[in-house]
């Protein structure tokens, strides 16, 4: 339990200042002496199905190489042991990003630009979209902004439908993110997902991470903006 706005509130306390509320209907977290952030049970079950989702690829590709070397033979292991390697690969990357993106690790203070670069340009390496990170600002990121600056990736290779690149550079007080490919926009449920408008039963699984960094943005006092020009170019600004 935790004294907080003026009542006894059940919490957890998860270390680092850091208290999740337990409220019904939905789940809280925030810093023990800031204002709690609150998502909706529904979102979270949501995003939880979103990461779920991505994950079951290439999992599913180790399951069908193991299946494969069962049917073959050890000795005509090759390509099952090929696809299983690549698809070991793709699901840490993943799990790598996953992490620091919608997990605690994200905020910690020793997360450097550098680590998150590491696991984007993992991420990125090998697919449609290029990632080139020409951001050299020696200050100290603020809490939480590393953390926007992986969900807004995310976001922008959403809007890249056919490829792409993606460059982050310094912004005043934060980052800028610039997308550029054929076709590029943003879905019109993300945008209004990011203005933090719709109610949980009107959130699909494509803009439920818009929606969560959202959430994240107000939780860490600062601002994520969309834009985009409709003539192939699409921009995250965090700050």
């Amino acid at each position: 339990m935790v004294y907080h706005n003026g009542k006894i509130e059940p919490a957890v306390v998860l270390g680092h200042g850091v208290v999740r509320f337990i409220r019904t209907g939905g789940v809280a977290f925030g810093k023990g002496d800031g204002m709690a952030v609150t998502m909706d049970v529904a979102v979270v079950e949501l995003l939880c199905s979103r990461l779920c989702h991505d994950l079951v690829s290439p999992i599913g590709a180790i399951n069908n190489g193991i299946e494969l070397i069962e049917e073959t033979g050890p000795g005509d292991a090759g390509e099952a042991l090929d696809l299983i390697a690549d698809s070991a690969d793709a699901a840490a990357k993943r799990l790598k990003l996953f992490r620091l993106a919608f997990g605690a690790a994200g905020a910690q203070e020793t997360l450097s630009p550098a680590d998150a670069r590491a696991v984007l340009e993992g991420w990125f390496r090998s697919g449609r979209v290029a990632l080139h990170w020409a951001a050299t600002s020696p200050r100290p990121p603020a809490r939480g902004l590393l953390k926007l600056v992986m969900l807004a990736a995310l976001l922008l290779e959403e809007a890249l439908p056919r490829g792409g690149s993606i460059r982050v550079q310094d912004a005043e007080s934060g980052f800028l993110l610039l997308g550029e490919g054929s076709g590029a926009a943003f879905r019109p449920e993300v945008r209004v997902a990011l203005a933090d408008q719709p109610g949980a039963e009107e959130l699909t699984a494509r803009a439920v991470v818009s929606h969560f960094a959202a959430r994240l943005a107000t939780h860490y006092s600062l601002s994520v903006s969309l834009h985009e020009d409709g003539q192939g170019h699409v921009s995250v600004r965090i700050g």
